[in-house]
């Protein structure tokens, strides 16, 4: 497959851009080789600027559950684009994506705009301390929740451990307060608060890890969680900013039936656009300025380009039979997939929750990021650029999600299963 002009785009942007990307993963350093620069996309495809065309399972990392270039959507960025970009001051339109988001999310009652996930994990974070007058955070080993210095912190020995910087950078002592524990393990969350009485302020998680993968919580894991941190008065904060009416209208929360203290959500809210949002109960919400003495703003939190997207993907979100379009797709596609590593003999394990999917090349259940890292990422390697070859556009790293939107139609997941097959036979 012709690239030449991706790698002198790749080549070019490495002279003004570290690494030549504006965020890490697109450098496609986990899989070698050089990045495809994309022209455009539209509905279930993106096409590069060689003029290949892939069938698309990236959605912008997500967001796009309506596709590529979505003519509604388009056509609302447009209208609104015309009345202007942005102002530095309250629109009306703020205030039905926030309806929106507290008719649909149940843990939510009163929500900030913000102009991202990070923005919005960092925020949620700083309200939870200040309600609680505590310092300290639990955080789960695995679990992304942006590039905030404090976030930034990996597990060491030992059940619960407090975080050491995973990234230079970043000063040891603004990791000092992060505790890190395993997940699906409540026992070791339980062990983390008793051995911090009256210190946590909040225990942070990804209800659903999409950032190691797809990892699922365990039948009762949440509900455990929600005991432990009411009994001790720690803020519970679900960071769905990928799952946050991806796996479910109402989030994960809905999926699962587990009401958090607070969500972080981001993402499908701005259908493509930046955007990012948190939110919880009124007494939390009220210690955010200027009501309260938590301060946050952002120039741009709310714009009207952003705003008006994610209103019309919620609202075709909305509409009847959409999450069983797209459990029904992602089952095919998932079960395509299985019986094609079963056919020829690689072990692998297969991870989906609703439209989000990963297939990991090792024989191990993975239930959290220790498992998840026992994948053989050379394997993936090859997997990733054989379906790249067949015009297949996949996450390019092991621990990054697979999605499925509305518009991947039967011929993309019957082709995308066929090139699957074909790289699989390679690879025995």
């Amino acid at each position: 497959m012709e690239s030449s002009k991706s790698l002198a785009a790749w080549q070019k942007s490495q002279r003004v851009i570290p690494g030549g990307v504006n965020s890490p993963v697109r450098n496609f350093s986990k899989v070698g080789g050089h990045p495809r620069f994309i022209a455009r996309g539209e509905g279930s495809k993106v096409y590069d600027i060689d003029g290949n065309e892939y069938i698309d399972y990236v959605a912008s990392w997500g967001p796009l559950v309506l596709g590529h270039a979505h003519p509604s959507v388009i056509e609302a960025i447009r209208s609104t684009a015309l009345d202007g970009t942005s102002f530095g001051a309250p629109t009306t339109r703020e205030t039905e994506l926030a309806e929106t988001i507290v008719n649909a999310v149940p843990s939510i009652e009163q929500v900030r705009l913000v102009n991202s996930g990070t923005e919005a994990t960092m925020s949620a974070i700083r309200v939870a301390r200040g309600y609680t007058g505590r310092d300290k955070i639990l955080k789960i080993d695995g679990c992304y929740h942006g590039h905030v210095d404090y976030l930034l912190a990996k597990a060491g020995s030992g059940v619960a451990t407090f975080g050491l910087s995973d990234s230079g950078g970043v000063p040891e002592d603004f990791a000092r307060n992060t505790l890190t524990v395993p997940f699906n393990d409540p026992e070791a969350v339980r062990e983390a608060v008793e051995a911090n009485p009256d210190e946590i302020a909040c225990l942070i998680l990804e209800p659903i890890m999409g950032n190691m993968g797809i990892i699922p919580p365990y039948e009762g894991y949440l509900n455990q969680l929600r005991e432990i941190t009411e009994e001790h008065g720690i803020v519970l904060i679900f960071d769905e900013v990928i799952t946050g009416f991806r796996v479910a209208y109402g989030g994960a929360q809905s999926y699962y039936n587990v009401t958090p203290d607070m969500t972080c959500l981001g993402k499908i809210i701005g259908g493509g656009l930046p955007v990012g949002a948190y939110g919880g109960n009124q007494d939390i919400m009220r210690c955010v300025a200027p009501e309260g003495d938590v301060y946050q703003a952002g120039t741009l939190s709310g714009n009207p380009l952003a705003v008006t997207a994610g209103i019309t993907t919620l609202r075709k979100l909305a509409e009847p039979g959409v999450y069983e379009q797209l459990e029904s797709s992602a089952a095919t596609l998932a079960e395509g997939l299985a019986e094609a590593t079963q056919k020829h003999g690689i072990d692998a394990w297969h991870s989906r929750v609703g439209s989000m999917l990963m297939l990991y090349f090792t024989p191990e259940t993975v239930t959290d990021a220790d498992g998840a890292r026992t994948a053989d990422t050379e394997r993936y390697q090859q997997y990733f650029w054989g379906l790249v070859e067949r015009g297949v556009y996949v996450a390019p790293s092991q621990f990054e999600a697979g999605f499925v939107s509305l518009v991947h139609s039967d011929e993309d997941i019957n082709t995308t299963v066929q090139a699957a097959t074909q790289v699989l036979a390679n690879l025995c």
